[in-house]
């Protein structure tokens, strides 16, 4: 027979957090503590099938309380190393942090996302594009936690942004367009003067990207494969460009992200400014004379200390960089994926405003 071995580790992980966190206290402490934690193993998600369960929401929270139980309790073995007397103290100072945090991330991360203000230099920016202004929304997630409420109240809150462009940096859906259409429909809202430009990120080839290409583009929006729009702004021109996902080929070889493709025939004097999803596309992306990258993907690493592991897949994690002569920023995220929690790293609708250097 084979072991569910991922549901026997997270079984292993709860005892192990009751063993180190119980041990001082009185026996009825352990039935009390060992029955919450063994409530909390039953609720989380066994398998991705879980996502489309009614209880989706309580069962990816209880894998974020998972996580912090399991991170308290390895930093409080850390700190009896040095201080063994701390045993009663130490655990009830964890007993009472787990729900406190795991309550403040589900706030943090359930909220609408706060307006995040950037400024980018450009130098020889034109007069009439000083203080041009992208509304970036990143990595929003609609599927089974993230519904038709959250994206109405984001979409309102970038429209009181009165932005010049509304980018969308790809991983907006975990879902196909028959499940999530309704929840997706207020994006036709969406207000600025030139208006709505997406790409794909790599959670839309998940979900079906063609149909959501299709989706989008009914709603109003602008998906860029490869290509770019060419806009007069009071007389000078911006160029927005926009690349597939950096792994869109592995679904579709059609797809393959294509930076210097996506500038193609472009204006020279024009400001350049690439939509990809992921980070890691700007390596590409500077030597081709764009002044701007923004992506998401990252998340920020969405929760501490989650974000310290980003470097391992990508090489930047959030906020702006610099990468060669060209600006990157990327964008912690609008919403959440997996579990609703966001401590310590929160969730960005960013306006992006070029100014001159």
């Amino acid at each position: 027979m084979r072991l569910p071995l991922v549901p026997l580790l997270i079984g292993l992980l709860h005892a192990y957090v009751a063993v180190r966190l119980l041990a001082p206290f009185e026996p009825w402490a352990w039935v009390a503590g060992g029955a919450a934690l063994a409530a909390n193993f039953a609720l989380m998600p066994k398998g991705w099938s879980a996502r489309q369960d009614r209880w989706v929401l309580a069962r990816w929270t209880a894998m974020g309380l998972f996580s912090w139980a399991i991170l308290l309790t390895l930093a409080r073995d850390l700190v009896l190393l040095a201080f063994p007397a701390w045993r009663v103290p130490s655990a009830l100072a964890v007993i009472a942090a787990i729900p406190l945090v795991t309550a403040i991330g589900y706030f943090l991360a359930r909220r609408v996302a706060p307006v995040v203000n950037v400024k980018i230099p450009v130098a020889g920016l034109p007069p009439a594009l000083h203080g041009f202004t992208i509304a970036q929304l990143s990595d929003i997630h609609v599927g089974p936690t993230i519904k038709r409420a959250f994206v109405q109240a984001m979409v309102d809150r970038v429209n009181g942004l009165d932005a010049d462009v509304v980018a969308i940096t790809g991983d907006l859906v975990d879902g196909s367009v028959a499940r999530l259409a309704h929840d997706t429909a207020p994006l036709a809202a969406l207000r600025s003067r030139h208006g709505t430009y997406i790409v794909t990120g790599n959670h839309e080839y998940y979900s079906g990207a063609h149909g959501w290409i299709r989706e989008l583009r009914r709603l109003g929006a602008h998906v860029l494969l490869n290509e770019h729009v060419v806009l007069d702004h009071d007389g000078a021109r911006v160029t927005i460009a926009g690349v597939t996902d950096y792994s869109a080929h592995h679904f579709d070889a059609g797809h393959r992200s294509d930076p210097a493709g996506a500038l193609a025939g472009s204006p020279r004097d024009a400001v350049k400014v690439l939509l990809a999803h992921q980070p890691r596309s700007a390596l590409a992306a500077a030597p081709e004379g764009y002044h701007l990258q923004l992506s998401g993907h990252t998340h920020g690493g969405q929760f501490w200390p989650w974000n310290f592991f980003v470097r391992l897949q990508q090489p930047f994690t959030a906020g702006l960089e610099r990468v060669g002569r060209m600006w990157l920023y990327i964008s912690r995220g609008t919403g959440y994926w997996g579990p609703p929690m966001r401590f310590g790293i929160p969730s960005e609708i960013t306006r992006i405003t070029l100014v001159p250097e």
